[in-house]
């Protein structure tokens, strides 16, 4: 996909009123300058959720969700981030840069999609002369809405009835070879790669026709799935199956229940859970584990209770864990030998499905239970040993409560993270007792400073390289230095297009409270505040190379350029002053 420049991403949110984008959604109420409603994205009762039209930005003080009208349109809407973009640029009377259109328009593409689209339409068409199909699908339980819902179709026995049907001339035949549709043998002859199957179209978040999975009817005859190859429209880590129809049936998405087959999904359906999605034939990836948590904030990873159910729900771990921002779950229901989840929710109806989910293990719990089978947590090897396999691990966790509370409980069962005496509480020495006290470092005028060009990002305009601040050994400088060199690379970038540059970096969650939180006065108030943070700022960088320059002259001693770089330091101090 082309990438659509920076510039254009700027001037697109500048001219959209996000106030009135969400409003158009989500009745807002106003609140001072700022608007507030119901979070939705989720439950609640008090109204936590803030949009602000001065900074283009909205922000959930309940579950998180914040961000740009384009990211509430992905989010609320669940359109892809091209689609986003499309649909708020036609609002305000702007026209996607032409290249970007081109080459996300790529006529091969989109005549691709039309004969996979056609496929799927033979196959169900099929479907309607086939009895043996359709007395499989009966005996299944699976009825007609369903079976449309789906689009559930038949693939004829015999080795060229799609490719006589369809491939009538060359081009035809090039984009359904290229859409994994035919297989080829030895000799070179290309047939029917379906065959005699129960045929499921697999759909992208648009709801087109990218796959197919096909089903025997003979349990002897062949692999029981088989699934289209990867192809230009297709990678299998990427895509769940029924996740369009979940979209379709729910207007919002409380969870979602990852399931192993295809079958699977559709009995769901038919019982009226319709939070069910597949994997297609693959394990749990972290495109899979991203996909999910955008669409819902509870996960329920269902899997047979065996051990290669076990395994898979443990990669299904290592993929959540890093994305497992507050506010999302994950889940973990065991189903009974021989069982899954059609032939349970055909027994117990959607009802009792429902009592298992509420039952299913959290994610926390499956975590510590996996990884201490086998070690004695009443020794100290074996406490060590519990700690050696959790830390990595659970160092992938955004930082968070979540994430806080999961090392909490590791220190709980091993131990592993507390101190007899912490450096704050110990009992002091003579030599320390002694010892001048040492100021904290002063981390406030850094937060101060970044706050406010939250505020009113064009401040950074007026700030002018080289940036004496830089030297300044404090956390948070580098990223004061790089918002600032942000704003100067995009003259007139939002707040919320400045949050959502740094969305994927460790900084985001930090800047996102800053940015929601109120700061008293008006832009004059904060342009004098900011520049009175950044001359402290200068003068802390001034007094810590005075400092390193004395030190100097007190053990080695100073040659003459360190003399007269001191003589200036000095006279620069008085000045800053």
């Amino acid at each position: 996909m082309a990438r659509i420049p920076d510039a254009f991403i700027d001037d697109l949110l500048a001219r959209t009123d996000i106030v009135e984008v969400i409003n158009a959604r989500v009745p807002l109420k106003r609140q001072g300058k700022e608007y507030a409603s119901r979070c939705p994205f989720h439950d609640e009762r008090s109204a936590s959720f803030t949009v602000s039209p001065t900074k283009q930005f909205y922000h959930c003080f309940g579950c998180g969700a914040h961000g740009t009208a384009i990211s509430f349109l992905m989010n609320y809407e669940r359109l892809e981030f091209l689609d986003a973009v499309d649909e708020l640029a036609k609002r305000v009377g702007m026209e996607v840069p032409r290249d970007t259109q081109q080459r996300n328009q790529n006529p091969e593409t989109k005549d691709l999609y039309g004969a996979m689209e056609a496929a799927s339409t033979f196959f169900q068409r099929q479907l309607v002369g086939s009895t043996k199909a359709r007395t499989y699908l009966d005996g299944r339980g699976v009825g007609d809405a369903i079976r449309e819902q789906f689009a559930i179709g038949y693939a004829p026995d015999g080795f060229s009835a799609l490719k006589d049907t369809l491939g009538t001339d060359e081009r035809r035949m090039r984009l359904l070879e290229r859409g994994g549709m035919f297989s080829k043998n030895d000799r070179g002859h290309i047939y029917d790669k379906f065959r005699d199957r129960v045929m499921f179209p697999i759909h992208d978040r648009r709801g087109r026709t990218i796959a197919f999975g096909g089903r025997v009817l003979d349990k002897d005859d062949g692999p029981k799935y088989l699934n289209s190859p990867e192809t230009a429209l297709f990678h299998k880590g990427r895509e769940l199956y029924g996740l369009w129809q979940v979209r379709q049936a729910n207007q919002k998405i409380e969870r979602l229940i990852v399931v192993e087959g295809y079958m699977d999904v559709v009995a769901l359906f038919e019982h009226g859970v319709t939070q069910a999605v597949a994997t297609l034939g693959t394990a749990t990836t972290p495109d899979h584990a991203e996909l999910l948590f955008r669409n819902a904030p509870d996960v329920y990873f269902c899997f047979d209770g065996d051990r290669a159910g076990r395994s898979a729900a443990w990669k299904a771990v290592e993929s959540v864990l890093p994305r497992m921002r507050d506010g999302r779950q994950a889940f973990f229901l065991f189903l009974p030998d021989g069982e899954d989840p059609d032939t349970i929710v055909r027994q117990e109806g959607a009802a009792g499905f429902d009592v298992r989910l509420q039952q299913a293990t959290p994610l926390s719990q499956f975590f510590f239970d996996t990884l201490s089978d086998g070690i004695s947590l009443s020794t100290l090897d074996g406490k060590a040993r519990l700690a050696e396999r959790a830390k990595p691990l659970l160092a992938q966790i955004p930082d968070g409560a979540f994430g806080d509370l999961m090392r909490q409980r590791l220190t709980e069962l091993t131990g592993v993270g507390t101190r007899s005496a912490s450096p704050d509480t110990h009992v002091p020495t003579q030599r320390t007792r002694n010892a001048p006290a040492t100021p904290a470092p002063k981390r406030s005028l850094v937060r101060a400073a970044i706050s406010l060009l939250l505020q009113q990002p064009a401040l950074a305009l007026e700030l002018q390289p080289p940036y004496r601040f830089v030297a300044l050994r404090q956390p948070g400088i580098a990223l004061l230095v790089d918002v600032i060199g942000l704003v100067h690379a995009r003259n007139d970038i939002t707040t919320g297009a400045l949050i959502e540059h740094f969305s994927d970096r460790e900084e985001g969650v930090a800047l996102q409270k800053l940015a929601s939180q109120p700061v008293p006065g008006d832009e004059q108030s904060w342009r004098d505040a900011f520049f009175d943070a950044m001359n402290q700022l200068d003068r802390q960088t001034l007094q810590q190379r005075i400092d390193e320059l004395q030190d100097k002259q007190r053990t080695t001693g100073l040659d003459d350029d360190d003399k007269s770089e001191l003589r200036e330091l000095l006279q620069a101090r008085v000045a800053v002053r």
